[in-house]
């Protein structure tokens, strides 16, 4: 492709790059050839360091401050935009206020620096309709600004991630796995790295997906199969049940969750049979449990129970 042979003589600023999505994004783009930069708070820090040791360059930049977000930008052919969740918790001290304004901003500064295409990753529970949970509609008006802005621009939806399954408080460690859905109710995932994969088959490819919302994931699966495929994995039976009645009703945030899973929007609508034709090599379940996903389901079964924790 034309775009992925030129790719070399573009750069690319990637936010985030230091957490799960924008890191998957910043390898996948510097192993396609582009010119990765990483906005990082701290261009000293052990994290920024290691960016820097895989070819991709770490620059300084803070999403209050639109002075080091426009010098980083400056020259840059691409962004994908990523902000720090609302729905983190209030101990890392991002409002849903603050996530939108962040989102706008790094928007109107790829605006206003010539940027040619924009990605933002959003959520799948992400449209047109308020979810009532914060940090879902936070991404919903985020989406809406960017469409209206006069630049080339690609949203992506991605489904839960798989790496959120082996969270500690899901009792794992009892041999048991408690989630959203009910038994036999379908839920999609991804694994973490193939958003990096899809975001750089969309950035070699502009034309292509210019203007397109993407809703994004890898497999589909229900609690009874996560069951089981935990269960092969760990060599021994790990049972299935969806979060209990009791802690939903005690837990107004999950309770929330668990009901846009029943109602299918945060289940996930992906059509992943077309996902794996455009962006080949996207993890099953399965797969993900043989590789990265296998050590981390030790590492949850072998650790203390606690609190269900989603933020």
């Amino acid at each position: 492709m034309e775009e992925q042979m030129n790719s070399l003589d573009k750069t690319i600023l990637v936010f985030g790059a230091t957490g799960q999505q924008g890191g998957s994004v910043a390898r996948a783009l510097q192993s396609k050839g582009w010119r990765v930069k990483a906005l990082v708070r701290d261009v000293n820090t052990a994290r920024a360091e290691s960016l820097e040791a895989q070819g991709i360059e770490p620059v300084r930049g803070d999403l209050a401050d639109v002075q080091s977000l426009q010098a980083a930008m400056a020259g840059s052919y691409g962004v994908f935009s990523v902000q720090p969740s609302s729905g983190q918790g209030a101990a890392y001290g991002v409002t849903d206020e603050a996530e939108v304004r962040y989102g706008k901003v790094v928007a109107d500064i790829a605006v206003s620096s010539g940027v040619q295409h924009f990605v933002y990753s959003s959520a799948n529970a992400a449209g047109p309709t308020k979810t009532g949970v914060g940090h879902f509609d936070t991404k919903s008006e985020i989406e809406s600004y960017i469409r209206g802005l006069q630049i080339v621009s690609t949203i992506i939806r991605p489904s839960a991630f798989m790496e959120i399954l082996t969270l500690p408080g899901m009792g794992l460690d009892k041999g048991v796995f408690t989630f959203f859905m009910r038994p036999e109710q379908a839920m999609q995932f991804i694994a973490v790295e193939d958003i990096g994969k899809i975001v750089a088959g969309i950035f070699a490819e502009p034309a292509k997906f210019a203007a397109q919302t993407l809703e994004i994931a890898g497999d589909s699966v229900t609690g009874t199969e996560l069951a089981k495929k935990f269960s092969r994995t760990a060599e021994h039976p790990i049972t299935y049940c969806r979060l209990a009645d009791s802690l939903l009703e005690q837990n107004a945030f999950l309770a929330s969750l668990a009901g846009l899973v029943q109602h299918g929007r945060l289940a996930g609508n992906a059509d992943v049979t077309l996902l794996r034709r455009e962006f080949p090599g996207l993890l099953t379940m399965d797969e993900w449990l043989e590789g990265t996903g296998r050590s981390a389901l030790f590492a949850a079964i072998q650790a203390d129970g606690g609190e269900v924790s989603l933020r």
